[in-house]
């Protein structure tokens, strides 16, 4: 062996606490550099057994215990690349099962970062599968979850262990991701997983008697609404069969009749056949949910049309209401059975007054399921200089597992619209020629293509079809009306031309309540003074024959595009626009968002600067500026974190958890009024509602009293001088505000007492609370005040900066 001369030689069999000892000194200089590396290798030259040598280091110090860098990670990871040097070393038999007992119990406190190296080095993944399996036991009954899981990951015990047992502390704990991990190389245990997440999922089944098993993790982290959203990401992420999971299924398919009743019943935007066909591949033959329909029929409907759906579905009679069974029975005796949706409503008429109308003939109207009949076409679509309207169609997804595909392509130009039937124009016979003709189109930079959130439309497009990939790369000449409707919002929002719009709805039709338009819709009768009828658009448009009425929504939906773009450039600066419209129109596509189409949309790569004029609005002014008391925020529970910086600048927000209905947003108090109340006014009434006793009151008075006297108020700064005070809109608490006996506010609200926590009126640096006048909850400057104030006081750059936020808010 060869040896060198220096002051820290040691010889053969040298102790390796002696060498643990040298090399602390070394890392304690920080001298991470040459001498230690060689002062390590060195050492594990010299000692008659390097394996030994590291446990009994790891085994006299504990810095590797905690997180980072530490010496003792050091030493293991140059000890395995040292044994890569020096094979020789490596041991075997009964000396390394030795060993192998040993690093068990280092494993059951180290770190993620020494857990391979370990592995490698005692070859833990030969020693026997029992001692394995009963170290990751040891390690679980401890309370270490994650820790046993990472082991059995390492180690690959995970066909040998109970996926139930070992995923539920994980996913109580929020560590969806280790989950993933533990189940990601083996499709049998994703199975099982999804199994027992559907399980789980079941609306009688209590997760809290999950949780009880597991003492210090947190009960309200798994709900059925989590569970849900996991196992719909994870169905899509592993790609297995949605049949798995028939609980979470059926549970997706009811929210969708719910919405699709929403839809129909209250906001009154779907047609009576779309409904109908909706709900009926919704429901197809799964018994719970045809029951489940009946119970929304009853709520919606009335109990005769309740009854015919039943009889449709040949449900029997005691699975239905009693009023349900009793019209049923009527139904057989009658022998009449008609259509069950003759009777849901016909409030709806075919040829719908106050809408916009197509100005060409049913004749120009062309489905094309074939390419000869669109090949007598394209000469003229894809004239230079010509004006397109281009929409597509799809099946609304409703939340199902999936991507949708387009099935319908829109392409209007004057006098005509072709409708192409995707799902037969996309078989590989028919193929080729579509592709290329829709890639000549878009890419032409001397046709216009009129869109509306064309970008959603373009990744909608791909999804559907691998030739249509790289298409969205190569686009020129798109005029994206989207673009065009957020600045004309931006003309109209305070203008006199909202108060038209709003007549405008009430008048419109003979259909009672209709919800305001939106979208392309709204810009459609801006523009053209009537909205676009859209209760086809969440139309199943998969299935064929299209009716007729989806013929004329589609085909309105891509011709109205032309007629939009021609009145905005016959008058543009009468709509707020600048007056070289066609030239700065044309551009890139931007994305909509609509509610039959779900795919994650992203923005399209950023124009050249010539195609970034998408629509030349510079002359418009920006909205001015509102201050955050102005309006409020609902943040759901994905984003809380939003939610509380928010809250910090002023904004009301109102934070919805996870089973949270979302209406409970109407419920926001929205009072920016409160009460100022000293230390010794809330002293008083906390001891006469009796939160406060004459003995907790006095211990209260000296605990304050001696932190005053431990550490005395210090002169004021000038640096404290500058420090934010909490100010809200409040005037101080009068005799009058207040009812003593009934511990209520002048506006009626009760005081909120019970909810400040004991100790509170004891701590010597709080001076005042403040109670709201609308709601009477009871606010204080709590513990990360000063935190706070840091945060945002670096965010602003500077003391003045944050003085004036706190003003602010």
């Amino acid at each position: 062996m060869n040896q060198e001369s220096s002051p820290s030689d040691h010889t053969d069999g040298q102790d390796s606490l002696l060498l643990l000892k040298t090399l602390q000194s070394l890392w304690t200089k920080k001298e991470m550099n040459k001498q230690l590396k060689e002062e390590t290798r060195r050492g594990f030259a010299a000692l008659e057994d390097p394996l030994a040598g590291l446990l009994d280091m790891l085994e006299s110090s504990s810095d590797w215990k905690g997180k980072g860098h530490s010496l003792g990670y050091y030493i293991t990871n140059e000890l395995q690349l040292w044994i890569k040097e020096h094979p020789a070393v490596q041991e075997s038999g009964l000396r390394l099962k030795k060993l192998q007992t040993r690093v068990f119990r280092i494993l059951a406190q180290s770190q993620v970062n020494l857990l391979d190296p370990l592995i490698s080095i005692f070859q833990l993944h030969t020693a026997d599968q029992n001692s394995l399996l009963g170290h990751v036991s040891h390690v679980y009954h401890k309370g270490k979850y994650k820790e046993a899981a990472i082991l059995s990951i390492k180690l690959k015990l995970q066909l040998d262990l109970d996926v139930e047992k070992m995923c539920t502390p994980l996913l109580l704990q929020e560590k969806t991701n280790l989950v993933e991990a533990y189940v990601a190389e083996y499709p049998d245990l994703q199975r099982k997983l999804l199994q027992i997440l559907d399980m789980w999922c079941e609306p009688s089944f209590n997760t809290t008697d999950i949780s009880r098993q597991y003492q210090g993790l947190r009960p309200n982290k798994l709900n059925h609404k989590m569970l849900s959203k996991l196992v719909f990401r994870l169905l899509e992420q592993y790609n297995l069969d949605p049949a798995l999971c028939p609980n979470v299924i059926n549970q997706r398919h009811l929210g969708s009749l719910k919405y699709l009743f929403y839809k129909r019943f209250v906001e009154k935007t779907m047609t009576q056949e779309n409904w109908a066909d909706h709900v009926q591949n919704t429901v197809g033959e799964n018994r719970w949910l045809q029951e489940q329909l009946i119970q929304l029929l009853v709520s919606y409907c009335d109990l005769n049309t309740a009854a015919r759906w039943a009889l449709r579905y040949s449900l029997p009679e005691k699975t239905l209401p009693y009023g349900v069974a009793n019209e049923l029975q009527k139904l057989k005796a009658q022998e009449r059975v008609e259509d069950a949706e003759s009777r849901v409503g016909d409030y709806e008429k075919d040829k719908k007054e106050g809408y916009y109308q197509l100005p060409i003939p049913r004749e120009n109207i062309h489905f094309l399921q074939t390419w000869e009949g669109m090949l007598r076409w394209r000469e003229k679509v894809l004239q230079p200089g010509q004006v397109v309207g281009v929409d597509m169609e799809w099946r609304p997804s409703f939340g199902v597992v999936g991507r949708p595909r387009v099935s319908v392509l829109q392409i209007a130009i004057e006098e005509q619209v072709f409708l192409l039937d995707l799902l037969q124009l996309l078989k590989p016979d028919e193929m080729e020629e579509l592709s290329h003709f829709v890639q000549t189109l878009f890419s032409d930079p001397t046709i216009i293509k009129l869109g509306y959130g064309m970008s959603g439309d373009l990744h909608s497009l791909a999804a559907t079809c691998s030739a249509f990939k790289e298409m969205d790369k190569h686009v020129q000449g798109i005029v994206d009306l989207l673009a065009v409707d957020k600045q004309l919002q931006k003309c109209w929002r305070k203008s006199s031309l909202q108060v038209d719009v709003l007549s405008q709805e009430k008048g419109c039709g003979d259909r009672g309540f209709r919800q305001p338009e939106r979208g392309l819709s709204l810009l459609v009768q801006h523009v053209l003074g009537k909205p676009l009828d859209k209760t086809e658009q969440l139309s199943n448009w998969e299935k064929r024959p299209l009716r007729e009425e989806q013929i004329l929504y589609a085909a309105s939906d891509a011709y109205c595009l032309l007629e939009v773009y021609k009145k905005l450039c016959e008058d543009p600066s009468g709509f707020g626009l600048c007056s070289d419209l066609t030239e700065s129109l044309v551009g890139k596509p931007t994305t909509k968002s609509r509610a039959k189409k779900q795919l994650n949309q992203q923005e399209m790569p950023s124009p050249s600067e010539q195609q970034a004029k998408v629509i030349g609005m510079e002359a418009l002014s920006p909205p001015p500026s509102i201050s955050p008391k102005e309006f409020s925020v609902v943040c759901d529970n994905m984003l809380q974190g939003l939610g509380r910086h928010l809250r910090c600048l002023g904004v009301d927000v109102r934070m919805l958890e996870n089973d949270d209905n979302h209406r409970k947003a109407a419920e926001l108090c929205n009072c920016d009024k409160y009460l100022k109340i000293s230390k010794d006014q809330m002293r008083q009434l906390m001891q006469l509602s009796g939160l406060l006793t004459e003995e907790d009151n006095a211990d209260w008075l000296t605990k304050s009293e001696e932190k005053q006297e431990t550490n005395p108020a210090s002169d004021t700064s000038e640096s404290d001088s500058l420090q934010p005070v909490y100010n809200p809109n409040c005037q101080w608490l009068e005799e009058s505000d207040v009812n003593v006996e009934t511990l209520t506010l002048a506006t009626g609200a009760s005081l909120q007492l019970a909810a400040i926590p004991a100790g509170v009126l004891g701590k010597a640096d709080l001076s005042y609370f403040y109670c709201c006048t609308q709601c009477g909850k009871v606010f204080w400057e709590g513990s990360h005040f000063g935190r706070v104030v840091s945060q945002f006081k670096e965010a602003l750059g500077t003391a003045e900066g944050s003085q004036s936020f706190y003003e602010l808010s």
